[in-house]
């Protein structure tokens, strides 16, 4: 079990993000959240397997379809134990 934290930059609000976002974490099994921050970039956790996570990274750096990834600083720390994925 891994956590990683993941500060996502470029056009991530409003436009879907975070439900693509939730929807990839359902389909990977990772649990964690996702929120917007004042800055305008979008904080991931993500918690589960390593592979499972580093696959559902990987997809976050695509994004959805009207999203642009400028960039993607990605820390790995110790889990957490979420239960669900959230979005705030």
């Amino acid at each position: 079990m891994v956590r990683a934290r993941a500060i996502v930059s470029g056009v991530v609000q409003g436009v879907g993000f975070r439900f693509f976002a939730s929807r990839l974490a359902d389909r990977y099994g990772i649990t964690g959240y996702a929120k917007n921050l004042l800055t305008g970039e979008v904080e991931i956790e993500a918690e589960g397997d390593k592979s499972a996570v580093s696959g559902y990274l990987e997809e976050i750096k695509i994004g959805p379809r009207h999203a642009h990834i400028a960039d993607m600083r990605v820390e790995w720390l110790e889990p957490k134990n979420y239960r669900i994925f959230s979005t705030y």
